[in-house]
């Protein structure tokens, strides 16, 4: 059995898959916001409640909105921010009696998608979070790629491509820089400038800036899909414009690579938390 947590800013979500994928058990609890103790607690009450509901002891991966520094060993850049500082790996694994593997929620995303959703049976999949803020996770031959500085896939803070006069002047982001994709894409962004500008201006500004951007990640990764997910995947013209119009940016004269919707949605992190203890689901 492998249980997967997914640790968000407002909630934290269990889950429990079998060997095939299957759901054994699921529960969720609010986040004691600002308070890590707090958070700590009810992670490991979550896990201890799940194999009381299911009888079984399993694996533990946790998703966590931050990466963790391989320098420390510390939790760095969650916007959960306080959990940065910390050494959770190591407090969980004390408190459970057992390893626990940690990644970043967008990573545990790609990797839920790569596993068994939208990118299924995909040599390089490139998951997307367009939500709050905006991230991404690497899967190549159905393995987390997260590099030597733990930043593998964070695309949301590369600057914006291209910028044009209503692009100007580069929005400030809470990273301390400014003109990141992450300040044009994410959901926030969006929803002030629809209720600006209105719905089509809005959204063919977003688009475009989704489409340039996306097409800088094909240059250098050519992936075989880009998954999306977050609350603005669900936004279905995304999926027939953004190709069409990334087409322009990428160095190729055709373009494969396919972009397409979450399959797993809201539970794509639980899952993919849980996936981190690898395996392929069963037939």
């Amino acid at each position: 059995m492998r249980i997967g947590i997914d640790l968000g800013g407002t909630k934290i979500e269990g889950i429990a898959l079998d060997d095939a994928g299957r759901v054994l058990a699921r529960r969720r609890v609010a986040t004691p916001r600002g308070d890590y103790a707090g958070t700590l607690a009810a992670i490991v009450a979550l896990v201890r409640g799940i194999e009381s509901a299911t009888g079984d002891r399993g694996t533990v991966g946790v998703g966590i909105p931050g990466a963790l520094s391989r320098l420390t060993g510390l939790v760095k850049n969650a916007n959960s921010t306080w959990l940065n500082g910390t050494p959770l790996p190591g407090d969980l694994e004390a408190a459970l009696g057992r390893p626990v593997r940690l990644a970043n929620d967008a990573d545990c995303f790609a990797l839920s998608e790569a596993v068994d959703g939208a990118g299924r049976g995909e040599r390089v999949v490139f998951g997307v979070i367009l939500g709050t803020g905006v991230g991404g996770g690497i899967v190549v031959d159905g393995r987390l790629l997260e590099g030597p500085n733990a930043i593998a896939g964070e695309w949301g803070h590369n600057p914006l491509p291209l910028p044009d006069e209503n692009d100007l002047p580069l929005r400030p982001c809470y990273c301390g820089r400014a003109g990141c994709i992450e300040t044009y894409l994410c959901g926030p962004a969006l929803q002030r400038e629809r209720a600006i500008d209105g719905d089509e201006a809005a959204m063919a500004r977003y688009e475009a800036r989704l489409a340039r951007s996306l097409a800088g990640v094909i240059n250098l990764l050519d992936p075989d899909v880009i998954v999306l997910g977050g609350g603005v995947s669900n936004v279905d013209r995304l999926y027939a414009n953004v190709p069409r119009l990334w087409q322009a940016h990428v160095f190729s004269d055709q373009v494969a690579t396919r972009l397409a919707k979450h399959e797993h949605g809201d539970s794509s992190g639980v899952r993919g938390a849980a996936w981190l203890w690898g395996g392929v689901p069963a037939d």
